[in-house]
């Protein structure tokens, strides 16, 4: 199986401070971020956007929350949420995808802010963007089990915790290892040992019976019905519509007028003629997966094995299936080869992720592969994959489910995600953003044609970009923990998610 080199991309089959908006003096002052940490290579420096470029979305300021003060604290990802807001709102700052301006989005039912006995312990110190984990260096995410980390040693000492770790753990240089991004996945006896260091403490980590009971919890909260705020807070409470009337009030008419150009309309014709067709050739690959083990003892080695390989093959396809249609993508064989390259590996297991989100089934819990291939969250535990990477993969199809996208949002969507200007060792950046520019302008005229009432349909659709990054770096983990299992990914796996034996 080819894998997405120089020459399987030449090839004709598939292979492998956002400027202060110039608004009402009501509009908040956003403090701009640093930026979003990388699973490789250097920072980039996120592009500025000019007028031209964010024109398309100028508009939606309009929709601007009341708050008092603001000031934007930085999560380790590519966006900025502010604080002292009204109870239920956020404002959101999109620092990736060439959209460098506030967006303001009320919060979804899964999004709503902790209750307030969570935050009697204290408020967490702000972060104002730069700040490095104190175990490797990295860039922060925020303050876990005591200290200020990254996702990513948030994770491994949990998991260590969890799983009993320290006793397995092995130095192989005496136990004197300094850690940093590179070291920490090579030593895991030393990086545990700097998590104790720097103040990690195990009795804040919670046990997988507290987390189920956490997680009944929050379901049953989520059930219940809310109370009514009053006229005076209708369009901000936790149980405001974002689709309703209320926020149809705000813009009369948004969507009179607006229409697709020509070349829109061509654009996604294509886009979408292209996922069908790629769609069709991953099902004639169907016979070639592995089976999936049924009559075996479901523990035994070659059964796990089976399970493994199963998986592994039905990526290698998704893979294949995502370069054929990128190659299809308008503009994007005008790149360069280097960047072409660049910007699959980093977009490729984000793509994979909203194409999952589109085969959840939401009465069943489960996702549908190649028509026939269904898979609860039992199957993806058998074959392999952790708790800690499952269950965002489900959390994030439930939330795409509730936006209802359809075939070309999702293929115009996707689009986007591969015209990410931000990646890692991309050559070219100016022209991957100008290039990108016509799908977000595209993506913005269609919702409002769609769902004119819905003015913050487009911008949540934005931040599920945001939300891809993040599960990327978890993605990342669990390769590395499945490495840790002696579970070695075939060549073409191992060389778009850069993973070096």
């Amino acid at each position: 199986m080819s894998s997405p080199t120089t020459s399987s991309v030449d090839s004709a089959q598939p292979g492998n401070a956002p400027p202060q908006p110039s608004t009402s003096s009501s509009s908040p002052t956003i403090k701009k971020e640093g930026p979003e940490p990388w699973l490789e290579g250097p920072d980039p420096d996120v592009p500025g956007t000019n007028g031209a470029s964010s024109a398309c979305i100028v508009d939606l300021l309009a929709l601007a929350v009341r708050i008092s003060s603001c000031h934007a604290v930085s999560s380790g990802s590519a966006l900025g949420r502010l604080v002292d807001l009204r109870p239920g709102c956020c404002l959101f700052v999109a620092l990736s995808h060439g959209l460098c301006l506030p967006i303001p989005v009320i919060l979804e039912p899964d999004e709503e802010p902790e209750p307030e006995r969570k935050r009697k312990k204290g408020p967490a110190p702000k972060m104002l963007g730069h700040e490095l984990c104190r175990v490797c260096g990295d860039k922060a995410s925020g303050f876990h089990y005591n200290v200020l980390s990254c996702e990513g040693c948030k994770g491994f000492f949990r998991r260590s915790v969890v799983h009993g770790g320290a006793g397995r753990y092995v130095c192989r240089g005496g136990g004197t290892c300094q850690m940093d991004a590179f070291m920490r996945r090579k030593c895991q006896q030393c990086r545990l040992r700097k998590c104790k260091e720097a103040g990690m403490r195990e009795q804040c980590v919670l046990s997988e019976e507290q987390i189920r009971k956490k997680k009944i919890q929050k379901q049953q909260q989520q059930q219940s019905p809310v109370e009514p705020k009053g006229s005076g807070s209708s369009a901000c409470g936790p149980g405001a519509s974002l689709g309703g009337s209320e926020l149809g009030g705000q813009g009369p008419g948004e969507g009179e007028g607006v229409q697709l150009t020509a070349a829109q309309e061509l654009m996604i014709q294509q886009l979408v003629a292209a996922q069908l067709q790629c769609n069709k050739r991953s099902f004639s690959d169907q016979p070639k997966v592995t089976p999936w083990p049924l009559g075996a003892d479901p523990q035994s080695r070659d059964a796990r094995q089976q399970r493994f390989a199963h998986f592994t093959e039905l990526a290698i396809i998704s893979v294949q299936e995502i370069v054929d249609f990128a190659k299809q993508v308008p503009g994007f064989l005008q790149l360069g080869r280097e960047d072409q390259i660049a910007l699959l590996k980093a977009s490729t297991i984000e793509i994979m992720l909203l194409e999952t989100a589109r085969r959840y089934n939401h009465e069943t819990e489960c996702i549908t592969f190649l028509k026939d291939f269904t898979y609860s969250k039992d199957d993806f535990h058998r074959a392999g994959l952790q708790v800690e990477f499952i269950n965002p993969i489900f959390e994030f199809s439930r939330a795409m489910r509730r936006l209802g996208l359809d075939d070309a949002e999702y293929a115009l969507l996707i689009a986007i995600n591969i015209f990410s200007a931000d990646r890692p060792n991309v050559q070219e950046p100016s022209r991957v953003e100008a290039l990108q520019q016509p799908y977000v302008e595209a993506l913005l005229s269609y919702t409002r044609i769609k769902r004119p009432q819905d003015q913050l349909r487009f911008p949540r659709m934005l931040m599920k970009l945001v939300s891809l990054r993040t599960l990327s770096s978890v993605h990342s983990e669990q390769v590395f923990a499945l490495r840790l299992q002696d579970k070695k990914l075939p060549p073409l796996l191992s060389e778009i998610w850069d993973v070096h034996e």
